[in-house]
């Protein structure tokens, strides 16, 4: 089975961030924040996530212009667009290339769109693991996955997953 981790930045320092990446032997991060900038935490701007990525010997590959969230109309009404169906090919063909990390900037997945990528990768035959920190990690169950969940950048309208 396919196996993919996600991670929230959220407000972790670059060094924690990049000892719980080593922890679970990531290879290559996967961004898909629509805007990686952060005016709190410029470590996680694109950039320098790019070169510190990199010094750890980990690629970084920003695909927020096809996955990012943000979106007119919410993102659940984005799902069903050919860029978001070609950003998540693309997403699956380079997870499978090496242990990879999908990467957004909520702390918890389900206060964030990468449980909605995550959701459909598991529809498509994934293992997905969201790492909360080194030490835990979140797995839904089946029944977890048949509730409702809101998304606040959705402007507070119900999803369900």
């Amino acid at each position: 089975m396919k196996k993919i981790f996600t991670i929230g930045t959220s407000t972790r320092s670059s060094h924690e961030f990049f000892s719980i990446l080593n922890a679970y032997d990531i290879r290559r991060i996967l961004d898909i924040r629509r805007f990686p900038t952060s005016t709190r935490y410029p470590f996680f701007n694109r950039d320098k996530l790019n070169r510190a990525a990199s010094s750890h010997g980990i690629t970084y590959i920003w695909l927020g212009e096809s996955l990012g969230g943000y979106r007119k109309g919410g993102y659940e009404k984005y799902k069903s667009t050919p860029e978001y169906r070609e950003g998540l090919e693309k997403l699956e063909n380079l997870g499978q290339e090496d242990t990879s990390v999908i990467v957004c900037a909520e702390l918890l997945p389900w206060k964030c769109h990468r449980f909605q990528v995550a959701e459909d990768l598991v529809s498509r035959g994934w293992r997905v693991i969201h790492i909360i920190d080194r030490e835990r990690t979140w797995e839904p169950s089946p029944k977890q996955r048949q509730q409702t969940f809101v998304f606040p950048k959705n402007n507070g309208a119900k999803t369900s997953v």
